[in-house]
């Protein structure tokens, strides 16, 4: 049997850098005091000596692990959480920094659990993640350590919650309509229960009223299906037949309405223009046509959770809501 390779020890790495010991801990550590060359010169000697710190040994000795914690329900039908989640888990692994990602399912029992678990590894703080960009309880009670919310909002005022800015979509989406000149626009959305569909079909109005447009009929509320979108459409029309542009409160929607649209024999933009929103990209671009709509930048909103998080961790008091604002893709069904 060959001999055991010794294990590369931070001596070796500083070494090989030409500097001292205390010099290579704190450029390994991303300490401020190290000018960027001699950081520069010791990653390379690390990387080189394929030098792998000793996670255990080193939170002992700063009082933090460079660990976070990531507690979310029902990941396997998350599909806004999904997007969050790369976002903090990039922004996380460019500091350096790693995740522990644990789905209650929406059982308390196996939440407390997984608070417990995560503690026990001494994390160094939490991203509590939703799915659905609405109201939940708080659970920063049960946390010692640093939380921030993240496309959830905690009904604690005292939490800080990162989410998508619902209402700030809505307008781009509304306000690009009535830049195109259009004067009979409805709104189709989902159920609302969910505060997404309140707060969208709110801000449309809003930008409307402001534009001296009455809108055509009240937004219709129901299902995030496209078989609503059909539905809602042809009621829609049946109802209000000089209908020129839609606004739908999500893709899936927005496709069902197209799907509608053609079969009324309405032509998209000529007659009525669509706008969806989400930039869900199977329903998106793959819509005939392809749909203008609104992005959520949900990775940026991870990410922005984790910078909230780290100022948190380093002392900085923050609470309050944090809305990161979405984008207008401008697609085929809007643009002549």
């Amino acid at each position: 049997m060959g001999r055991k390779r010794a294990q590369v020890t931070l001596t070796d790495v500083a070494k090989r850098a030409g500097v001292s010991i205390a010099t290579a801990s704190k450029a390994l550590n991303a300490r401020g005091e190290v000018a960027a060359a001699t950081r520069r010169r010791v990653q390379q000697a690390a990387e080189e000596l394929s030098f792998q710190p000793n996670v255990l040994a080193r939170g002992l000795i700063s009082g933090n692990t460079r660990t976070i914690g990531l507690l979310t329900d029902e990941l396997s039908a998350a599909r806004f959480a999904i997007p969050v989640l790369l976002g903090a888990e990039n922004a996380l692994g460019n500091e350096q920094m790693s995740v522990l990602l644990c789905d209650a399912r929406g059982d308390a029992i196996r939440r407390r659990h997984y608070i417990r678990t995560l503690l026990a590894r001494q994390v160094d703080g939490f991203i509590i993640l939703g799915d659905a960009n609405d109201l939940r309880p708080s659970l920063t009670r049960d946390i010692p350590v640093p939380v921030v919310y993240a496309y959830c909002e905690s009904d604690d005022p005292s939490d800080l919650s990162v989410i998508a800015d619902d209402a700030g979509g809505a307008r781009l989406a509304a306000e690009h309509l009535v830049s195109l000149g259009r004067k009979k626009i409805a709104h189709i959305t989902g159920d609302p229960g969910y505060r997404a569909a309140r707060d969208r079909a709110a801000a449309f109005t809003e930008v409307l009223d402001a534009a001296g447009l009455p809108p055509a009929g009240d937004p219709l509320f129901g299902q995030w299906s496209q078989r609503w979108g059909r539905h809602a459409t042809a009621r829609l029309l049946a109802a209000h037949p000089d209908v020129d542009a839609i606004f739908c409160g999500s893709d899936q929607i927005a496709s069902g309405a197209a799907e509608a649209l053609r079969e009324l024999g309405r032509g998209i933009p000529g007659d009525v223009a669509l706008v969806g929103y989400d930039n869900w990209e199977v329903f998106a671009t793959e819509c005939r046509p392809a749909l203008t709509t609104v992005d959520l930048n949900l990775e940026q909103l991870g990410a922005k959770a984790v910078q909230h998080l780290f100022a948190v961790i380093d002392g900085e008091q923050h609470s309050g809501v944090v809305r990161q604002p979405g984008r207008l893709v401008v697609r085929e069904s809007s643009a002549l």
